[in-house]
């Protein structure tokens, strides 16, 4: 039955007034504020042995559209299920930004939904993305402000279309009757319903995280709405990834149920924030102001919050190919992240490195660029794969599983060092090779292009987003997207541009 006015539900607060929940904003945000100056140097993501079979993931915005992506390109992981708020189907821009910015934006009525679930399908069959099957006992929860003017209802609409090839409608609740903007919805944080602007967090008296949780697990314990019982961890996301728009350190949210060696029988709950809404743009408030910890605090759900860097798209995870190609598959720079910290924190941490594991020997550098080197190594007899370090940084997000990797994202005529450890097939590290050396190659010659921001998206030297030009590689604003606007552009490596000249 549907709530109504007169009919409680932990979903739907009282209407306190509205000075009230002002003044436990602001209480609420200054708590926030002590806790980022209080806050510790970064650890290892813990290992907890949570439920693996109970691994879910939600997300607004971009947030949105890459827990859609995880859901379906994983969803031997993320099989319990989804909640999208504001995203759309998967791969609804097909790897271009003006398919992103528009028809799965504001022209839903351009999506080729049917398309889509050709790709999937074809994808599926390639093993380039996980078996759709695992999709048909999944829980999924939609939700669409009506005021929404970022991505439309329309596009949630596609979405829904989208899921009824895999998910019986019996498992989809979609809820678009509330009158909010572009925003993570809940019950006492935030700013107006109506209100379009940083943090993107709104209070419109309704416990969305909260109709999440309970859609994707069933009934729940009531939440915490005092002191939570748990801890807060920023954790070293550099173990994981290096560039590619991810941030050096994410966050999770442990309940002391939960917390390792406790013997518990927890789950893990993903949740992924919206473009400028990483804790380097609005602080903790995503991680500590959106409702989830309040219902993983009394119901054993851990709380995983990677987080974008300001390196990113509008801080935006990779939903149309800013980043890479693969953006959508599991091969995905950014989703082999996310998936490895999953991982990481699901497992059981029992497992020690083998001293077994001897350490790679003929550890080689070759075939340098101005950004990016060729590491070659000979084989370890029992090696499941390997790890290559640059420096003391992990270069590769999951191990290889050859004898040779390309390190990328490197800056021009400049020394490095890389170490290579094998692995088993736990992930335990052996012994590290010697360290081989090589330096980048030079810049190349600066190129400059002057033409109208409009040509230079059309020349893939810039692109477009929400009507506004940003150059490739740098991501420097240049102006309105239009032919009137015009714009010099310097080459200073492949594929990296910016605004100056020659």
């Amino acid at each position: 039955m549907p709530i109504g006015p007169s009919v409680p539900s932990p979903l739907v607060s009282s209407h306190r007034p509205r000075r009230f929940r002002a003044v436990r904003r602001s209480v609420l945000a200054a708590v926030v504020a002590l806790a980022a100056a209080g806050a510790h140097a970064a650890v290892p993501l813990p290992q907890l042995g949570l439920d693996a079979a109970q691994t879910t993931v939600s997300g607004l915005s971009a947030g949105g559209f890459m827990a859609v992506q995880l859901h379906v390109a994983y969803s031997a992981t993320f099989k319990t299920g989804a909640g999208v708020v504001a995203g759309g189907p998967f791969y609804c821009a097909e790897g271009s930004v003006l398919n992103a910015t528009g028809r799965c934006m504001a022209s839903p009525s351009g999506i080729p939904t049917a398309s889509l679930v050709s790709t999937t399908n074809s994808w599926a069959g390639q093993g380039l993305i996980d078996p759709t099957s695992n999709l048909a006992a999944s829980k999924v929860y939609l939700f669409s402000g009506t005021l929404d003017s970022t991505v439309k209802t329309g596009v949630m609409d596609a979405l829904k279309t989208y899921y009824q090839s895999y998910v019986p409608s019996a498992n989809v609740v979609y809820k678009k009757d509330i009158a909010s903007e572009h925003a993570m919805v809940t019950d006492d944080y935030g700013s107006t319903c109506s209100t379009k602007a940083s943090p993107y967090i709104n209070d419109c008296n309704f416990d969305l995280a909260g109709a999440m949780l309970q859609q994707l697990y069933g009934t729940l314990s009531p939440r915490n709405n005092g002191t939570l019982s748990g801890s807060f961890v920023e954790y070293d996301q550099s173990a994981f990834v290096s560039g590619h728009g991810m941030a050096t350190t994410g966050w999770a949210y442990v309940p002391q149920a939960c917390a390792a060696g406790s013997g518990n029988n927890c789950r893990l709950h993903l949740v992924l924030h919206g473009c400028k809404q990483n804790t380097a743009d609005i602080g903790q408030q995503y991680v500590r102001n959106t409702g989830y910890n309040r219902w993983a605090d009394t119901n054993r759900i851990v709380v995983l919050y990677p987080q974008t860097s300001t390196a990113a798209t509008n801080s935006c995870w990779d939903w149309w190919g800013y980043d890479s190609a693969n953006y959508s598959k599991k091969s995905g720079p950014q989703m082999v992240a996310v998936k490895a910290m999953v991982d990481r924190i699901v497992g059981s941490g029992t497992t020690a490195p083998p001293a077994a594991l001897p350490a790679p020997t003929g550890v080689t550098t070759s075939g340098a660029t101005a950004s990016s080197m060729a590491i070659g190594w000979s084989a370890v007899s029992g090696a499941a794969g390997y790890n290559v370090y640059r420096g003391t940084t992990k270069a590769n997000a999951l191990p290889v599983s050859g004898t040779g990797f390309t390190d990328t994202g490197l800056s021009p005529a400049t020394t490095y060092s890389w170490t290579v450890r094998a692995t088993d097939a736990n992930g335990g590290e052996g012994a590290a090779s010697a360290a081989a050396g090589g330096t980048t190659a030079a810049a190349p010659a600066a190129t400059c292009f002057t033409a109208s921001n409009y040509d230079h998206t059309m020349a893939a030297r810039a692109y477009a987003l929400y009507g506004a030009t940003y150059a490739y590689g740098s991501n420097q604003y240049m102006g309105l997207w239009n032919i009137y606007t015009t714009t010099t552009l310097k080459r200073t490596a492949p594929g990296n541009y910016v605004i100056g000249t020659c």
